[in-house]
């Protein structure tokens, strides 16, 4: 028993050996890959989002809650607006962020180091006027809706801060209407400082882009003796802007039981999109764009179900990853297997496939190998057999000795080879070869004491 155990060691060890620099081949080449592909997403990323209580804000938390699940830390980092968002990841402080169409004019450098996971939703361009003000400046009867910036005239409306990219949109507004410098008398405040101070009657106007998700939009179209701004030239102002779309607010989508909004709304609206550094890790793109089919795919005031995400209006080059998402769905494995294993499998499996090519022919010389590594414990021994056969063949007595005499070490050194040979240990397999050596000893013995 003790001995079949010791055959079985040896069989591990020597199997081991033959295989062992194809093994460490095949490791190194996986650790390779493993390194160059970098399967893993980093633990912790972070989204450009925008003010408290935005849209922005909002969906911010649905997307981290979402990617929570999947062992990824989604640090929202609160901004000025789309401005700002896109500020931030050019400096490489934001991994991600929602920016707005036409918010500012993209450089040859965002081209290169940014990509788009596609449009996610339209955030129209809300004009909030305090009903009395405007029907006193443009004179209008008080059952009238007011209709066109240019009626505007003289209000003091609030435009937000810069890093909204709002004053830029709609400084384009102006310019397209032609009104000069003066014509409206701006201020340029934070969103909420700019709430607080349009409900207390110090601000007429207020203007800013957002989804109608927005808790700023639910409270002011509900807000008594608060309007909207109706654009009955959406049609014109998207023909000439391009990064702009009409859309409309229908009656009574807001509340159906007052009829808030009491007729239909024409606004003007830009597409958001959720913009990424291009080095950020593939497999957050691909599960922030997974994520957004869940987030912006049902229907709202301003799409229909599954119009969003849309890889149209892209105004930077689309990730590969947000077409597959967008396109193709989540595969077979994320359906059925965890995340990380998925994203494993899918970012390993061609390099896997190369390095298992590269493998099978060399593991065809792993059973040679073997072979001739046991069979090498035997055959070492030929060697020493051989040279006693050939001083056995020459031998001559010294003088004054007998033959018997001069054979006698060359025995002891068979009888040695012999004992060695005994206590050989090889595999069941290869014992023929063992016993062909004792075999042999045997021979040169008799060879040796039929020497005359």
């Amino acid at each position: 028993m003790k001995r079949n155990l010791r055959s079985l060691l040896l069989s591990l060890r020597e199997l081991l050996l033959s295989a062992g620099p194809l093994v460490v081949l095949v490791v190194g080449a996986v650790v390779l890959a493993f390194w160059w592909l970098n399967p893993n997403p980093p633990k912790r990323v972070v989204l450009a989002t925008g003010p408290e209580q935005s849209a922005y804000a909002a969906f911010g938390q649905r997307y981290a809650k979402a990617l929570a699940h999947n062992g990824i830390e989604l640090v929202l980092l609160p901004s000025e607006g789309s401005l700002h968002n896109l500020e931030l990841l050019r400096s490489g402080q934001a991994d991600l962020g929602f920016v707005q169409g036409g918010s500012a004019p993209l450089t040859d450098d965002d081209q290169d180091n940014l990509t788009s996971l596609g449009s996610l939703f339209v955030e129209p361009l809300w004009v909030f006027y305090r009903v009395p003000a405007a029907q006193r400046q443009t004179g209008q009867a008080l059952h009238k809706q007011v209709s066109g910036v240019g009626l505007l005239k003289g209000l003091r409306v609030d435009v937000g801060v810069p890093g909204t990219g709002v004053p830029q949109l709609f400084s384009s507004i102006l310019d397209a209407n032609r009104l000069p410098d003066g014509y409206l008398s701006l201020s340029k405040k934070d969103q909420t400082s700019a709430t607080v101070a349009f409900l207390q009657g110090e601000l007429d106007a207020l203007v800013f882009a957002s989804a109608p998700e927005s808790p700023m939009v639910q409270m002011l179209l509900q807000t008594p003796g608060v309007a909207l701004l109706d654009f009955a030239q959406s049609e014109a102002y998207a023909r000439r802007l391009g990064y702009l779309k009409p859309v409309e607010l229908p009656q009574g989508v807001v509340d159906l039981a007052r009829n808030v909004p009491a007729r239909n709304v024409r606004l003007i609206a830009t597409t958001t999109s959720l913009v990424a550094r291009a080095d950020t890790h593939p497999a957050v793109l691909q599960l922030m764009a997974q994520t957004a089919v869940g987030l912006h795919g049902t229907a709202s005031w301003f799409s229909q179900a599954r119009e969003f995400p849309s890889l149209a209006h892209a105004e930077l080059p689309l990730a590969a990853e947000s077409v597959r998402a967008l396109s193709g769905g989540s595969s077979f494995l994320q359906r059925h297997v965890p995340f990380w294993l998925a994203n494993l499998v899918d970012r390993m499996w061609l390099a896997m496939g190369l390095i298992l090519a590269l493998a099978l022919p060399l593991s065809r010389i792993v059973p040679p190998l073997y072979t001739m590594r046991i069979r090498s414990r035997v055959y070492r021994w030929y060697a020493q057999l051989r040279d006693i056969e050939e001083r056995a063949a020459g031998a001559r007595p010294d003088a004054g000795a007998t033959l018997g005499e001069a054979r006698t070490p060359l025995l002891a050194e068979l009888d040695a080879l012999e004992v060695k040979a005994s206590g050989m240990v090889v595999p069941l397999a290869y014992n023929d070869e063992l016993y062909a050596l004792r075999s042999h000893i045997q021979l040169v013995r008799k060879k040796l004491m039929l020497l005359k």
